[in-house]
């Protein structure tokens, strides 16, 4: 018998994949729980309705980034560049990988969910990099941790812009790579200050 994080999380990757291929409109709860092998009241245990597999699809992403993150980070030698380098090139792969999803997600977020949701589910990813930070005395230019903590924001927040500009906007029609190496400058040398 599955258990119960391994039926949700079935649900949750099962619902990527038909989100994916159908779209949020054309997908149904049945087409998500057959796919996933569960019964649909299974569904429901979880989930009050479709609209609810958003902040989880949201959550579901942001970990693959996290976890891709520490993984290419854990390979270079400890350095601010290097973690920089690291934030920005998984985010634009992962970015350009969900980029249909992405779009989706923001939206449903605004509709059906509150900024606290998207907070609880960024919390991870801000925690890692404020340790990073410290361990790189980033921190030095700020009096206290509550300081460090609005930069692992601001440092998120400007390296998934960056990535969503040029991948969801298309406002940037360069290459990625000149866009990449220009928002690894950019940071680098903030942070550096």
């Amino acid at each position: 018998m599955k258990n119960e994080s391994t039926k949700y999380q079935q649900i949750v990757q099962s619902a990527v994949e038909v989100i994916r291929d159908k779209g949020f409109e054309k997908t149904s709860v049945s087409q998500i729980v057959s796919k996933a092998g569960v019964a649909q009241g299974t569904f429901y245990l979880y989930f009050k309705s479709k609209n609810g597999l958003v902040p989880a699809i949201a959550e579901t992403i942001l970990k693959e980034q996290l976890t891709r993150i520490k993984e290419t980070y854990a390979t270079k030698p400890s350095s601010l560049r290097e973690l920089v380098q690291s934030l920005v090139d998984v985010s634009y792969e992962l970015t350009d990988e969900y980029k249909e999803l992405i779009t989706f997600i923001y939206s449903g977020m605004a509709f059906y969910h509150s900024f606290e949701t998207w907070d609880n589910i960024y919390k991870p990813y801000y925690e890692w990099l404020e340790v990073q930070f410290k361990e790189l005395r980033v921190s030095s230019l700020f009096k206290d941790d509550g300081s460090i903590s609005h930069l692992a924001n601001f440092t998120v927040g400007l390296v998934e812009h960056g990535a969503e500009s040029f991948h969801l906007s298309h406002a940037n029609a360069d290459d990625p790579n000149r866009s990449k190496k220009e928002l690894v400058e950019f940071l680098t040398k903030a942070l550096s200050n």
